[in-house]
Order: structure tokens, then sequence, then C-alpha cells
């Protein structure tokens, strides 16, 4: 018999050679999406389409169970993907093979598919799931929140990860099918419209659509025990919102708010254009947090928000992010301000539609409210930082920039800003410096300047940078405060 020896260099020659050329071009998607204000959250080599969310909620003892089926597309030659995600999984299957996995620092699930996925492949990824999410942290924090009747997720930039796994970055926008089962007596509360409900041995199931590109942390699930009413818009949008039934002294004013949504996104169309989605609404839920947030055609609204009566300037801030921060959506978290700074300043045109105070005035009240010390202007708007991201000079700061491009421009060109921006990257993302572009073509004007000066300097713009805006009140010793800042300072805590 005869033995053929091949020297270790040559054995490692012939193996390469007997690989396919294509197999060494596969590697691991990235645990992080990109963005530097927070570098682990969403991942990279893939893009997901579509989530399907099948789920089963103990509202007495916070148990989920879940199988999460996610649409991807590969970008890359990719050997192994990440997802985000905290509950304890039990399966992976990818393309309906078994698939091995594991998880890695404060929220990551590492997935290695049995056959590596080549650039441009379909994959049906399924996700099988259970736990009790408020035992969960990442951070040192929690963003699920119990309360009495169930339970809500709803905040911002993240809450994905304590009820289903996914891609956590808004660059990673995706339609979604969410079914919960929940006991006869509780409600499933969630995005888009109520495609149907079926009940059967003692157990009722919601199955809610989003059809439109919707962000992770937009996405937002709600059970407990509410009160449901339902209307159109004059454009026949269905109007869907809930209260819960324990809101106590809350309720009469929470309703006498969130119930004008119908008329408020009437009167935002005039500003912003046709509303992008398919149907509107909103939740109050009995939690103790004091924020609200713009998920995604049902906006969250804490009952702190109506504490001290009704208040539709909260309500025109979050359905304002219908259009800037849901439909059009940020690049990365550093572009906060075109969220924020527009949001409030929809709440400076409600004040002047109710006879409150003009936008200029509300502009000249933040000016002058401020002392050029004042830490308040050492943050910049148009990249404040992932300390300073939700800090109220993003808001306020950032509103008083908009009414400055509105002074520079002139209305006409303004309100053409207003309305076009949304139409420009409809169910997309954009940056700070995409909308600087924006506004320059539509204006005809160059906004370098007047850009630097209002959301990049960590100081006070003289007064002069206002030029032909400087009104009396910018230089008075004692600002007047227009008639509704109470209103408006008392959605400070939104986001």
């Amino acid at each position: 018999m005869h033995r053929r020896f091949i020297a270790p260099g040559a054995l490692v020659a012939s193996l390469l050679l007997a690989i396919p050329a294509s197999a060494a071009s596969y590697s691991p998607g990235a645990p992080g999406i990109g963005d530097p204000y927070y570098p682990a959250y969403g991942n990279g080599g893939y893009d997901v389409s579509h989530y399907d969310l099948r789920l089963r909620y103990e509202p007495k003892t916070d148990e989920l169970e879940g199988t999460a089926t996610l649409l991807a597309t590969a970008k890359q030659d990719l050997s192994r993907f990440n997802l985000d995600f905290l509950l304890d999984v039990s399966e992976v299957r990818v393309n309906g093979a078994k698939a091995t996995f594991k998880t890695s620092g404060q929220h990551e699930l590492e997935i290695t598919p049995a056959t590596p996925l080549p650039k441009g492949t379909a994959a049906t990824i399924v996700v099988r799931y259970s736990g009790v999410p408020s035992t969960k942290t990442a951070y040192g924090f929690s963003t699920w929140h119990r309360t009495p009747d169930g339970a809500v997720a709803a905040d911002e930039p993240e809450s994905a990860w304590w009820w289903f796994p996914s891609n956590d970055h808004p660059l990673d926008k995706a339609t979604y099918d969410v079914s919960v089962s929940v006991p006869d007596g509780s409600q499933a509360i969630s995005n888009g419209t109520l495609q149907s409900t079926s009940s059967k041995l003692g157990r009722t199931v919601y199955n809610w659509r989003s059809n439109k590109p919707q962000a992770t942390y937009l996405t937002t699930l709600a059970v407990g025990r509410f009160d449901i009413t339902t209307g159109k818009t004059s454009d026949g949008i269905p109007v869907i919102n809930a209260y819960s039934k324990d809101l106590g002294d809350n309720d009469g004013a929470a309703r006498a708010s969130v119930e004008r949504t119908g008329e408020i996104v009437d009167w935002l169309t005039g500003y912003l254009g046709p509303y992008p989605f398919s149907a509107v609404g909103g939740y109050v839920p009995n939690t103790t947090t004091g924020y609200a947030l713009e998920t995604q055609t049902r906006v969250f609204y804490s009952p702190k928000q109506f504490a001290n009566g009704s208040n539709t300037s909260v309500v025109v801030h979050e359905l304002a992010h219908q259009w800037y921060g849901d439909s059009v959506s940020l690049s990365g978290w550093k572009d906060i301000w075109i969220n924020e700074g527009f949001a409030r300043y929809a709440q400076w045109l409600w004040s002047e539609h109710e006879g409150e105070g003009t936008t200029q005035e509300l502009a000249d009240y933040v000016y002058a409210s401020h002392p050029a010390d004042d830490a308040f202007w050492t943050v910049e708007p148009g990249d404040p930082g992932a300390d300073n991201q939700f800090d109220i000079a993003v808001y306020d700061r950032g509103a008083l920039a908009v009414q400055e491009l509105r002074n520079e421009v002139g209305d006409d060109a303004f309100f053409a800003i207003l309305k076009g921006w949304p139409k420009e990257h409809p169910y997309g993302n954009a940056s700070v410096a995409d909308f600087q572009k924006f506004a320059e073509k539509v204006s005809g004007k160059p906004l370098a300047e007047l850009f630097d000066t209002w959301l990049y300097q960590p100081s006070k713009p003289s007064a002069s940078a206002a030029g032909a805006s400087l009104t009396s009140s910018r230089t008075a010793k004692a600002p007047v405060q227009p008639k509704s800042w109470k209103k408006i300072a008392a959605t400070d805590s939104v986001h």
C-alpha cells in the first residue's frame, strides 16, 4: 500500500482550493448599525422588510410567549448576524433550517444559520421565545412598563428588546402584523388597523397591521382593560383611541384632549400635507410614566399629561411627529432636531391658531428667557450628543431655529418647505444636512450660516443674528409670556 504524504502547507493550500472562492467573503454582520450615539443599537449585514409577531400574554404574571417571523434580505455575504433582544429564546430557524444562537453584550442575540447567506438572498428568520419582560434590564434600565391590569411597551430610543427580536434602529423600517392573545376582558392595543378579533376558550386574539414602514421604537404594545372609541377624520382616516378604565380623575381631561385627534389631524394637513398612514389615534394607559411618545398611528400618552386638565398641545406635538419623525425618520439619532424642533413648532402654530400667542412671540419669549450664560445655549440641537438628545433645548431652541428659518426665507418658501419635506422622503430616513439642502433648494437661498448659528453653536446667538425678526420683547428685561406657554411647557417631558 502506498501512502501519499502531504506537507502541512500543501494541505492548507489544497483545502483552500476546495472551498468556493466566494466563501472567503462571508463574514458576520456588525453588532451595531453604526450610529455613534448608540454604537450597539441595530445591526449590520441585513435589512428587515416585515415583522410577523404572534404573542400570548398573561397580565397577572407578566409572562409573554412569542413567535417572531422576520422577512429580511442579506446586504453582504453573511455568515452570522445579530438581533437585539432580551427574552429567553428556545429556537431559531433561518430559511426553515435550525440555526445555532447565543447571547452576548447587553442585548445581542447572535444567530449562525446552517447555511451562510449570500448577498441579496431573502431570509425568513423565525425566533421562538418566552419570558417575563419586567425582570429584564439592559444598561441598568427597563422600558417595559407594568400597569395594574397589564403592561405597556413604549419608549425612545429603545423598547422592542423587551417584547420582540429586531434590528433596533430607525434606519431599518419595516411593516408589521402583530397578533396578541390575551384573557377575555383584556384588550391588546398596537399600531395601525385592527384587522380582526376572535375569541375561544376564555381568550381573545387581536390582529393589528401596520402597512407602511415603521421604526422599531415606534412599534407599541399595550395590554389592559380599555374603553375604545372610534371615528374618522374629514378625509376618512379611521381614528382609534383607547383609555384605561382606571384613569381616575384624569379620565375626563384625557378624553377632552385625545378625542380631538381627528380635528387636529385635519388641521395639521394644511401645514404638513396629506396624513401619511392608514389609521390614527392614541391610547392612555394607567402608567406612572410622565412622557408621551409618537408611536406610529397610535400615540402613547401618560395620564400625567392631563393632570392639570385638558391639553391639546401635547396631542398636536405627537401627531405632528407622524409626518416629522415617523414617515420621515431620522438617519441617525443625532438628527433628532428634525423630529423635535418641528413637533414643538407645530405646538407654536397651534398656539397661533388658538389665539394664545404667535410663533414669533413664542420665539421671542424663548430667546429672552434664557440669558447668555444659561446652559440652555450650550446644547446644539443639530447634534446635541446622546446625553442631551431630549434636552429641552432640542425642543425650544430647536423650534426657535425653525422660526429663524421662516424669517430668513419668507412665509411662502417656508410653508412650501414644511409641506414638501414629508413628500421628499416618504416612509424613509433623512438627516439635518439633507433638510438644509432641501430648504436651500426650495428657497433658493444659502442657509449654511443660519443653520450653523442656530443649530451648531454652543452659545446664545446675538440679537443681530435674528436680523429683521428682532422684536422689542427680544431685548425686554421681563419677557412677555404668551398665554399658551404654560400648556406648551407642560409637555416638556414628551418625546
